[in-house]
């Protein structure tokens, strides 16, 4: 394994690349108002959307976040988008909610998309926003045949913009000779999820919104119609509450914890390279994952001058120098010619799973909710965010796909996978590279 001298620039760090363009900040003198129509906790993207949304409309609306505005996932994750939903089969779905809500689902999963695209033009939301597609490569010959089979579903649901890519063929993706073929989308693509954030904020901050950073929210309580938030710099009474806290759901709204499971996600991001060797890697500046357990993402940076390299690298606590050693070595199994390239950045960030593998929205306790990105958080939590807002003002047509569904928990699960997930991570791995050992 290359050493940390070798892999490592001298200004090497443990921040998002994401952040030299739009770090996370928060006024130094913050005064929480005493009320306000709707509260919101989290100022990720399903925060400031909900936020945005309702503001737009005339609403009162104050976010209170913990750390800095933006600080957690929304300017951490890798930015990559997709039009497609990466939801189980429809018929699998349909055997779990019933065919209407199964048709619901999906046609709001393939929403979220144009929903982001029509906000990021409205707002003038300056993120880098590109649709160059998204490659999924296939690990093994079996996860290529369960590929096929998708892109067969797809073409049967009336899906379009989907190509089966055979291991001959794979020069025309990438030069990287890891897969053995893949499912290449044209409708996918990327942003700098930093940047998106900070156009968010602005659009929020034009229409209104107040925002207090650095104010965590240590209890909600109900009195009679309306909401006491109790923070660190005093109680604000609220007639609704959002909760958008996803991968950083606390025991302040316990019931919301049990029903996640957050995963530390981590990334490196690569010093510059010649944009023609970041094309060859990703032609026409698509961005990729692949068909592992434990899955990676990679695409180039929006300056198209880096590889921004994401995954799994560890299921216990660790540093972000040891998690970049990991993903570094996973790195250049997938793209050998990086070996070499040294790494200026590594971080890491909370992604929230549910134990149904799908996003959810609803209301408990009176307070309204949306979390559970399951890796798709740019453009889903988005969508939900919006589609909360839309809710409390009485305009929607119909039920979201999402909203009420059944959400579900395990017994004596309190909200912490540290017990658990090493052993299901290692197990993944395992079977991983046992598929690529006898492929």
């Amino acid at each position: 394994m290359a050493t940390s001298h070798t892999i490592f620039t001298e200004d090497f760090k443990t921040t998002p690349y994401w952040w030299e363009a739009a770090r996370p900040d928060a006024p130094a003198d913050i005064k929480v108002p005493g009320e306000t129509a709707v509260g919101i906790v989290g100022s990720g993207y399903s925060g400031l959307s909900a936020a945005l949304e309702l503001a737009r409309s005339g609403v009162q609306v104050t976010v209170f976040d913990q750390n800095e505005i933006g600080w957690g996932a929304s300017s951490r994750n890798g930015g990559m988008l997709s039009g497609e939903p990466k939801f189980a089969d429809p018929d699998v779905l349909a055997k779990a909610f019933g065919r209407e809500q199964a048709d619901r689902i999906v046609e709001d999963g393939r929403a979220t998309f144009g929903n982001l695209k029509e906000i990021v033009e409205r707002e003038n939301i300056q993120c880098h926003l590109e649709e160059n597609g998204r490659f999924v490569g296939a690990h093994a010959p079996s996860a290529m045949r369960t590929l096929e089979a998708k892109a067969r579903q797809l073409e049967r649901d009336g899906a379009e913009g989907f190509e089966v890519i055979p291991r001959d063929r794979l020069h025309e993706v990438t030069e990287s000779e890891y897969y053995y073929g893949g499912l290449l989308a044209r409708d996918g693509g990327c942003l700098h999820p930093a940047l998106y954030h900070r156009g968010l904020v602005e659009a929020c901050e034009r229409h209104g919104v107040q925002f207090c950073g650095h104010t965590r929210v240590t209890a909600i309580t109900r009195e009679d119609n309306a909401f006491r938030m109790h923070s660190e710099r005093g109680v604000t009474l609220a007639d609704e509450v959002i909760v958008g806290t996803n991968g950083y759901t606390s025991e302040v709204t316990p019931w919301h914890r049990r029903r996640l499971i957050p995963l530390g996600s981590y990334i490196i991001a690569t010093e510059e390279l010649p944009e023609e060797r970041v094309e060859s890697m990703f032609r026409n500046f698509c961005t990729m994952s692949n068909t592992q357990r434990i899955l990676f993402y990679y695409r180039p940076s929006s300056d198209h001058r880096r590889v921004v390299f994401g995954g799994r690298a560890s299921f216990r606590q660790t540093d972000e120098h040891s998690s970049s050693l990991k993903l570094y070595e996973y790195l250049c199994e997938v793209f050998p010619q990086l070996r070499g390239t040294r790494i200026t950045h590594g971080w890491s960030g909370n992604v929230a799973f549910t134990f149904d593998q799908l996003p959810h929205m609803g209301v408990h306790d009176g307070m309204h909710y949306c979390m559970g990105c399951n890796g798709s958080g740019v453009q889903m939590m988005t969508y939900l965010g919006r589609q909360i807002a839309l809710k409390i003002l009485g305009r929607t047509n119909r039920p979201c796909g999402f909203d009420g569904l059944p959400f579900a928990t395990r017994p004596f699960y309190s909200g912490d996978p540290s017990w658990f997930l090493p052993a299901i991570g290692n197990w993944y791995r395992f079977r991983d590279r046992l598929e690529r050992l006898f492929a």
